[in-house]
């Protein structure tokens, strides 16, 4: 096996898992673990990972900012998905949250078309306007305007939002950092308002594609345990599921 071929399924490896071991890849491709470290000095080198004791992990992908506007087409299937089964954990007659998320404009579609009898407070402007063709009972969060003008937030909209009690909350993330239990936003003014939220919900659910667990944002504004589950488009390794249950977090998919 060519040194490329090898660094290249490293790299594969490490995108799938979140981590690798210098034992765990010496025993894979038959070689030894100094030659393995050397690997990972090389493609640490090339800014491809970060090497830890044992192993290397990968390098987290830090998001800048974008309004719900430029995300709101991107990666739409895996939206629809990750809010058809956000939906089908909700109950007639509870009340939840819906924040400021592109996936929560796909949920509040189907609730609309379902006029589920629930109430959903929000903060996002999107989702009021397409529940507001509903017969859904709609509470909308005032403040102001964040930095894209899709919602509100600030000290008026976490004044609003102390008061409440949801059964559920459905809170987009940026990042999802399972290595250091790290759940990130972009700044940090919208993510104090998620913290109050999830403070004041029973169950609270993270809406994470999931090229997100590779993902940082540059604001934490809870750990992965403060979650009851994260709702993903699709399968992930053994690895991060294991990652999940040892936080006591519900893996959907």
């Amino acid at each position: 096996m060519f040194v490329e071929e090898r660094h290249a399924l490293i790299l594969d490896e490490l995108n799938r898992n979140g981590k690798v071991r210098v034992k765990d890849l010496s025993e894979k491709f038959s070689v030894t673990e100094d030659l393995i470290r050397k690997d990972l000095h090389t493609l640490e080198e090339a800014g491809k990972l970060k090497r830890k004791y044992g192993g290397a992990i990968l390098i987290k992908q830090n998001v800048h900012r974008e309004v719900a506007a430029q995300r709101k087409n991107v990666n739409t299937e895996a939206k629809r998905k990750i809010a058809n089964i956000a939906y089908s954990l909700i109950q007639p007659g509870t009340i939840i949250f819906l924040d400021i998320s592109t996936t929560n404009i796909e949920l509040a579609k189907i609730l609309a078309q379902n006029n589920l009898p629930v109430t959903v407070v929000s903060n996002m402007i999107e989702v009021v306007q397409i529940l507001s063709h509903s017969e859904i009972n709609v509470i909308m969060i005032g403040g102001e305007f964040d930095y894209g003008r899709d919602g509100f937030i600030g000290t008026m909209a976490y004044n609003m939002v102390k008061n409440f009690r949801f059964d559920q909350s459905f809170i987009g993330v940026v990042g999802v950092d399972l290595d250091e239990n790290e759940v990130t936003t972009y700044m940090a003014n919208e993510g104090m308002l998620k913290t109050l939220v999830l403070e004041n919900s029973k169950q609270t659910y993270m809406l994470c594609e999931n090229a997100k667990l590779n993902q940082q944002g540059n604001y934490k504004f809870a750990k992965v345990s403060d979650f009851t589950g994260c709702i993903l488009e699709g399968s992930i390794s053994q690895e991060r599921k294991k990652q999940f249950k040892e936080e006591q977090v519900n893996v959907l998919y």
